[in-house]
């Protein structure tokens, strides 16, 4: 039975194998976020309006768009959360097993860009130590935070 597959699935070819795996594959999302420090080390971190009210401090994050590259997704976030430019850095994290989605996340380093917030998500910005964080920051983000300081 393996061989028959096998050879149906080599004769069907191309754009006809895409499409019967689109359908029968799962679908992911794919959050990306951005470690963005400054020059003096200290990490952007944003108070996020629709985030629990129990923790609603953490890096910037957001969702990839269809074909954009993920070190991209780090920019168009930063730039769109909070008007500050950003150059990516080096891969940190890559995890799954959320429903549905894969997260990543990249080093980014501030280059320039005024503080500028996107008011309908997010609260404030600030800098922080990563001695110093605040009261309410993402347990993930936290660990992102210290590991990335460490390397």
């Amino acid at each position: 039975m393996k061989r028959v597959v096998a050879r149906a699935w080599k004769l069907l070819r191309g754009p006809l194998q895409w499409r019967i795996l689109w359908l029968t594959q799962a679908k992911f999302m794919v959050g990306v976020t951005g470690v963005v420090r400054n020059e003096q080390g200290q990490v952007l971190l944003l108070k996020h309006r629709m985030w629990p009210d129990s923790r609603p401090w953490g890096l910037p994050t957001g969702f990839a768009l269809k074909g954009e590259e993920f070190p991209q997704t780090v920019v168009r976030e930063v730039r769109e959360e909070t008007g500050l430019d950003v150059v990516p850095g080096r891969l940190v994290r890559v995890t799954s097993g959320y429903r549905l989605r894969t997260e990543i996340a990249y080093e980014a380093r501030h280059v320039g860009g005024t503080l500028r917030l996107d008011g309908f998500e997010i609260l404030a910005a600030d800098w922080f130590s990563p001695d110093a964080l605040p009261e309410g920051l993402q347990e993930s983000h936290v660990r992102l935070i210290r590991a990335d300081a460490a390397a």
